[in-house]
């Protein structure tokens, strides 16, 4: 499904998926544009400035451990092989925790590394945003909600993860792989067709 290079979305409810009828509503970042800058904490104890990975292929993925939808990438291991298949060929993986304190989702820095044991992933880093700047930056909507930037630091992929809005475990390795297809264009040395798809899963707990 083509959509505008002005990314759009719209917020259905706090906990629930996001369908691809629902109405749009403009967002601060467009496809075809650079990807604005930001400086995160990571799971590291150490900054991380997007800038600093100009040259690489970066994904942001926004992540909340406990949301359903999230669960299903990740009990599938879904979401680590991606991130293992990935980060294997260069690709920068940044996971990006929006969960305000107190709201579902949120992590330490100290968390953080234990999610990254506990679930054996391969993101470059977990990256903390408990004031939600970041999120609100890019419009992020829902864990997981997904961003692609090439080598040259323009936002090249804004949307769903895969075609399969649902949390059924099965359907997380039969499903189009919109990240995935992306990537491969990339890293081929083409351009993005899917450029733009419409978000799923929970709302960010901002």
């Amino acid at each position: 499904m083509k959509m505008p290079k002005l990314f759009t979305i719209a917020l259905l409810s706090a906990a629930v998926l996001w369908h691809p009828s629902a109405q749009a509503a403009d967002v601060a970042v467009a496809v075809d544009k650079p990807a604005p800058d930001f400086t995160l904490p990571g799971e590291d104890g150490k900054s991380h400035k997007l800038s600093d990975y100009k040259g690489n292929v970066v994904v942001l993925e926004w992540f909340n451990k406990d949301c359903p939808f999230v669960r299903k990438h990740y009990d599938t291991r879904n979401m680590q092989d991606l991130q293992k298949e990935s980060t294997d060929k260069g690709v920068v993986w940044l996971s990006i925790v929006s969960s305000a304190e107190g709201n579902q989702g949120y992590i330490t820095a100290e968390e953080a590394l234990q999610v990254q044991e506990k679930e054996q992933s391969h993101q470059t880093h977990i990256l903390l945003d408990p004031k939600g700047d970041v999120g609100r930056l890019y419009g992020a909507k829902t864990t997981p909600h997904m961003f692609v930037i090439n080598r040259d630091g323009v936002l090249v992929y804004a949307g769903a993860i895969d075609n399969k809005a649902n949390t059924i475990h099965a359907d997380a390795r039969m499903a189009r792989n919109y990240v995935r297809e992306a990537l491969d264009e990339i890293l081929a040395g083409g351009a993005v067709t899917e450029k733009v798809t419409i978000p799923y899963g929970c709302s960010v707990k901002y």
